[in-house]
């Protein structure tokens, strides 16, 4: 089994409607996002996926994000948790390259605290 993973990073605002505490608070991250490409089989050039493939599809996911309310997107049903946040992007670059054996996307609010959406192929 073979995988790869590329970063991107972007800067967004959000609140949580339906939780209690700060957060609940319009605030802001310098979100890290990491997306992984897992799979058995290499091209004929001997990669899994081209790291610059990936990269470009996520980059423009986070292009998408960047200085924005993350609110203002009705996917997120008022509540952007790093958990939707993942899931969005996941499904994104999906969307934008179906070739890449996508297998997860974390999603890091801080250093410390990462949510990651996995997609079981089976």
């Amino acid at each position: 089994m073979y995988e790869i993973r590329v970063e991107a990073d972007f800067a967004a605002a959000h609140f949580l409607n339906d939780y209690h505490g700060k957060c609940e608070r319009l605030h802001g991250h310098n979100y890290r996002v990491l997306a992984h490409a897992r799979g058995n089989d290499l091209d004929s050039g001997g990669m899994l996926v081209d790291f610059g493939v990936l990269k470009t599809a996520l980059r423009a996911v986070c292009a998408e994000l960047d200085h924005r309310n993350l609110n203002d997107f009705d996917v997120f049903e008022r509540n952007p948790s790093a958990e939707r946040i993942a899931t969005y992007i996941f499904d994104r670059i999906a969307t934008l390259e179906p070739g890449i054996p996508l297998y997860a996307v974390d999603v890091y609010e801080t250093p410390t605290s990462r949510a990651r959406y996995v997609r079981d192929r089976a």
